[in-house]
């Protein structure tokens, strides 16, 4: 009879258990996360005298270039993870997602798995010989598919934090279509950009990307889509994003053709992460 190869997961309790006991064992997470060649543990604080131990295990039996460990949720304007090494070398990654490739220090810029299909819909929505802009730009989540997948005629890429930006340059080059973006390193509020001539423009900033609103107006065209992030209580999520995103539209003079919102993920208790789609025309237009 062949016997099944144990789990990597089994695996990393076995030896956790043996060199570690029992106790620190049953205390690892059920799953972990995996960009690239790094892995995400979220580990209790209490275990922390075992750390380096727990992250050698993980490293070996995952195959990892690094082991790291989540400490808590991004924080400041640039949405900087909060993570510590615990075993291995570089933190560089590389994801191939829906035909797209994306190259990260994941040490360095975010990269949230529970947003996959949320990039891939950026492709998906995108039309052959469409101006696209993204305000948030990070490595490329939205504006490389767009491009790649979705065939935009021409992009512009705003990023303000240099780390997310030189892998932005990066990614745009290596899914071959830097001829068709323009990457720009800055504040988006005040970085000069064509206005009335986009189609789309995507605002993925959490907690809210809304205050944005009146920004996006300014570059687009009459019958353009934004697409606009933020989180909201679970409770009438869907619901409580359109009113959000509608009253700042009417605010701002826009004409509102449609407004259709999406839940993206759940994002802590009693939150989720919504994506509002709005077809509308700028004020004046």
């Amino acid at each position: 009879m062949v016997r099944e190869r144990a789990s990597p997961e089994a695996r990393v309790r076995r030896r956790v258990g043996i060199e570690l006991g029992e106790d620190v064992a049953r205390a690892l997470p059920v799953g972990f996360q995996r960009v690239g060649q790094v892995v995400v543990l979220r580990l209790p604080e209490r275990l922390r005298p075992s750390f380096p131990s727990i992250g050698r295990a993980y490293l070996d039996a995952l195959g990892a270039s690094a082991v790291l460990r989540h400490r808590g949720p991004a924080s400041g304007d640039r949405r900087l993870p909060s993570l510590e090494l615990l075993a291995g070398g570089s933190t560089e990654a590389e994801v191939l997602e829906h035909g797209v490739r994306f190259q990260l220090d994941v040490a360095r810029v975010m990269f949230s798995r529970g947003n996959a299909d949320e990039r891939a819909r950026a492709g998906q929505v995108t039309r052959p010989g469409e101006t696209v802009v993204d305000l948030f730009a990070g490595i490329g989540y939205f504006v490389l598919p767009a491009l790649v997948v979705g065939r935009a005629a021409r992009a512009y890429a705003v990023e303000e934090n240099p780390d997310s930006y030189r892998y932005l340059l990066a990614n745009l080059a290596r899914n071959g279509v830097e001829d068709r973006a323009e990457a720009l390193l800055g504040d988006n509020r005040t970085i000069l950009l064509p206005t009335r001539s986009a189609d789309r423009v995507f605002l993925g900033y959490l907690p809210s990307a809304v205050p944005w609103v009146p920004r996006a107006l300014e570059l687009v065209k009459p019958g353009a889509t934004l697409h606009v992030h933020l989180l909201v209580d679970s409770t009438r999520d869907l619901a409580t994003a359109e009113e959000q995103v509608a009253r700042a539209l009417d605010s701002a003079g826009a004409t509102v053709e449609r407004v259709s919102a999406r839940r993206v993920k759940a994002y802590g208790p009693g939150r989720s992460h919504v994506v509002v789609d709005a077809t509308v025309t700028p004020p004046g237009a």
